[in-house]
Formats: structure tokens, C-alpha cells, sequence
């Protein structure tokens, strides 16, 4: 599949910002699994740019922006082939062992009721892909699905006692159910053509990937209730959402921020 991808993410500042310091996660990566055959960054101001990878091997491009600075839209677009792999990871750039993602963050800790949740829903699967996949399924049926921007800092917890849940809440939500079954699982950022309703979004998609002894990372979107597969791109890993956030930092400035995002995925003619 030719996936084009085009993702905008615009800053306004109520008060002229002095300095202003990006980490960009926005830079897809060859792998077995998917081609880079064009991306292109592009900032709408002076700035230096340092190609660089982060502590989870990731991709990141640093921003510096001396002020005074009052906006900055921070854009990407390209395009990207890719395999059908039936939820397969192959090739991918890996720097850690896979047991560091059975730690849980605040973001991924399960309390007793998703613990509970997850252990009843695996009931009848006989081996580690076909519980995970039952996991899967469960969350996918229960919750409506939430197509507005990501809250920021709710927990998985948090998320599963509410009745509409976005693809940030869900991918949480699985791997601290992946935890609470003894599987090391993770969080994704990147693009899929099915995150949402139409070809725009309010955000990049997120979704999970669990570790399977001899086939190795295997990626599911409880959001869309499939395993991620040749119309999703993969972008960063890390254990939750804030460590593989497309665009992270700090401004030296006062007053507030406001942000808009714009996200288009769409199929390539041939």
C-alpha cells in the first residue's frame, strides 16, 4: 500500500516567547515492514534543526527557535509504502530488550477493575497471540469510540471508567492489560488510514505492540479492533503516549499556548 500523510501541528503563543526547544518524533523509519519513499520537514521560521535518536532508538529531529516568537507550525508530509504483515513487526530499529516494557508508568498502571477486565477477557485463549487478540477485541467492545484530541495525562485507569475512550486511552489500556497478563507491551505514534472517520484528524494515531516469544512484536489497536497491519505507518515506541509524543519540549516565555493539529492519511494513486 502507498499511504500520503500530511500532519501540521501549529503553536500560538499569547505572549512573545524568548526560546523555544522541540523534540520532534515525526520521522518514520525503514523497516521490513514499510518504505520511505519521500518525507520532507518543514518549520515556518528560523530555527536549527539536529537529526539525533532518542533513549528508545527512535528517530527525533531537535528544534531550537531563538524569540521573540508569537507562532510556529511544524509540518511533515511524504509518502510511505508498506507490506501486509499480519501485525508483525519486522526489522524494526530496536535498542532495548523487549522485558523493559513489562514496566508500567502512570500512565499505564492498571488498577483492580482493569486487571479484572483483562483476565476475563482472555478466558478460552490458548496461547499468548490468541489471548492478546481477545484483549483486543474486549476493549474494542467496550467503549465507544472518541474521535476528539487526546486528553492529556489520563491514565489508563482513569480511561477505563469512562464510556467513550480515543486511541491514546485504549493503546494504554492494553498494555496495562498486557502487564496484568505477564506481557511486555508498548505504546506506538504514527499514522493509519483507519484512526478515524474521513481522511482528517485531530492527532497522529497510537496504538500498542506486545512481545510474543519466536515471532517477536506484533502490533494491535484495540481502537479499530484489528492488529495493525499494511495501512498503518509506524513512527516512535516508547512505554506510553508522553515518551513517544510527536512533538515534545520546553519555551521560555510567559503567557499560554494554544495548539491545533491536522492530520491527513490518505491512499496514493499507484
Amino acid at each position: 500500500m502507498r499511504l500520503s500523510i500530511d500532519h501540521h501541528t501549529i503553536y500560538r503563543f499569547s505572549a512573545p516567547q524568548a526560546r523555544l526547544t522541540q523534540m520532534l518524533r515525526l520521522t518514520p523509519e525503514n523497516t521490513d515492514d514499510q518504505t520511505v519513499a519521500s518525507w520532507n520537514l518543514h518549520v515556518d521560521c528560523d530555527a536549527r534543526l539536529r537529526a539525533g535518536r532518542d533513549g528508545f532508538g527512535n528517530k527525533i529531529t531537535m528544534l531550537y527557535v531563538a524569540g521573540p516568537i508569537d507562532s510556529i507550525e511544524i509540518a511533515v508530509s511524504g509518502e510511505i509504502l508498506t507490506n501486509r504483515t499480519d501485525g508483525v513487526v519486522h526489522g524494526a530499529h530496536e535498542v532495548l530488550p523487549p522485558e523493559l516494557f513489562l514496566r508500567a508508568t502512570p500512565l499505564t498502571a492498571a488498577d483492580g477493575a482493569l486487571t479484572s477486565f483483562a483476565q476475563d477477557a482472555v478466558v478460552g485463549g490458548t496461547d499468548t497471540v490468541g489471548r492478546l487478540h481477545r484483549l483486543n477485541l474486549a476493549l474494542n467492545a467496550q467503549f465507544v469510540a472518541d474521535r476528539a484530541r487526546p486528553v492529556m495525562g489520563r491514565s489508563a485507569a482513569e480511561a477505563f471508567a469512562l464510556p467513550k475512550a480515543t486511541p491514546r486511552d485504549l493503546a494504554h489500556m492494553f498494555i496495562a492489560g498486557a502487564h496484568a497478563l505477564g506481557v511486555p507491551a508498548r505504546y506506538v505514534s504514527g499514522y493509519s488510514r483507519f484512526a478515524f472517520g474521513g481522511e482528517h484528524r485531530p492527532a497522529p494515531h497510537g496504538w500498542a505492540e506486545a512481545y510474543v516469544a519466536r515471532l517477536g512484536w506484533v502490533a494491535f489497536d484495540p481502537y479499530a479492533g484489528r492488529s495493525a497491519d499494511e495501512a498503518y505507518v509506524r513512527v516512535a515506541v516508547a512505554l506510553d503516549a508522553a515518551g513517544a509524543a510527536p512533538v515534545a519540549g520546553s519555551r521560555l516565555g510567559e503567557g499560554d499556548e494554544e495548539m491545533d493539529v491536522d492530520v491527513t492519511v490518505a491512499p496514493s494513486a499507484p
